[in-house]
């Protein structure tokens, strides 16, 4: 199990969770943090000079799952993860990888008041001084998280089990968090389990339109980035029936007939992941009436709507764009199109 403790910087992370180590048995402190000093040694400075912060580092945000399981594989127990996530996407991409491999996440925020936090902040050297060169550093690279924190609070307080320290010392607050795992008040992530894939997989996406012809997108809790409803194909099962079961069982639209194919991408492998054959189905017009019962499974999507292509251009990662883009394409031709990695062959 994963107790990841959360929090602006200046909360009091990094001490409450070394005091939780001693008071949970078989507990072990991992700071990813020391991911983020390796990756500074690792990496070509042109790649860290791209980036504001470590964590806007694929690498990072991978090797910071790889890692705690590892771990864990090593040592078993409880490992106490003090560590800001501030943006949500990123929450879901290692919070959805560590659900994939079955290890359980308690999710925990401190949330002292902020005046006590830039108070905090105006001390040279406090606690959860993260990523900043020397004293004025750390000042000035707090006082700028402050904002983002702000716009964080709505999704966090209902993610995470919230506690305000801002009277409390280290041991008090870890004292709290112990106690409130022990009564179960911190509970388990609601977040999607899915297996990460051993080989090559097919996947089938159904393309939903309103009476505007915007295409219909949800929001996985276990995944950054918007996707097109759909999954995985089941062993022996149709990839046109598969796009049908996963619309009812992510959305409750059921369709009346198997959707037509409008385009065929092979995804290339690029590593951790396998790639495959990735079908987008067209699966019609929703009626206002029918768009008005679409229902949301609770952990596995946490919104949908219907969007233009160019709002779908800033929603979806690029490769999911571009596949996108080119089954719009093909509805308007009222074909079916061949792709490689997103790009049209065979004379398409």
């Amino acid at each position: 199990m994963i107790v990841w403790i959360n929090g602006a910087f200046g909360a009091g992370k990094t001490s409450t969770a070394r005091e939780l180590t001693g008071l949970l048995p078989d507990a072990t402190l991992y700071d990813p943090e020391t991911v983020g000093d390796a990756l500074r040694l690792l990496l070509p400075r042109e790649r860290l000079d791209g980036v504001a912060d470590y964590q806007d580092l694929p690498s990072w945000r991978r090797l910071v799952v790889d890692t705690a399981a590892a771990l864990l594989a090593e040592v078993g127990g409880v490992l106490v993860v003090p560590m800001t996530l501030l943006r949500q996407e990123y929450r879901d991409e290692i919070f959805g990888a560590l659900a994939a491999r079955r290890i359980p996440v308690r999710h925990v925020l401190l949330a002292p008041e902020e005046t006590i936090l830039r108070a905090r902040a105006a001390t040279v050297g406090g606690d959860d001084a993260e990523g900043a060169d020397g004293a004025d550093g750390d000042r000035s690279w707090s006082r700028a998280h402050f904002a983002p924190y702000r716009e964080a609070l709505g999704w966090l307080t209902s993610d995470a089990h919230v506690i305000d320290n801002g009277a409390l010392t280290a041991r008090e607050t870890a004292w709290c968090i112990a106690e409130a795992l022990r009564s179960d008040k911190v509970a388990l992530c609601d977040i999607v389990q899915t297996p990460e894939p051993t080989a090559e997989t097919v996947a089938a996406g159904v393309l939903l339109f309103d009476d505007h012809d915007r295409v219909l997108l949800v929001d996985p809790t276990y995944k950054p980035g918007w996707e097109f409803p759909g999954g995985v194909v089941e062993a022996g099962e149709a990839p046109a029936r598969a796009g049908v079961r996963e619309v009812a069982e992510e959305l409750g639209v059921v369709l009346d007939q198997p959707p037509g194919l409008l385009v065929i991408d092979w995804e290339p492998p690029c590593s951790p992941a396998y790639g495959g054959l990735r079908l987008i189905f067209d699966g019609g017009r929703l009626s206002p009436e029918a768009a008005a019962r679409v229902r949301l499974p609770g952990p596995e999507l946490r919104a949908w709507r219907f969007v233009t292509e160019a709002e779908a251009a800033g929603l979806l990662p690029r490769h999911r764009f571009e596949r996108l883009r080119w089954a719009l394409r093909a509805r308007e031709r009222a074909t079916v199109l061949n792709l490689e990695a997103g790009v049209p062959v065979g004379g398409s």
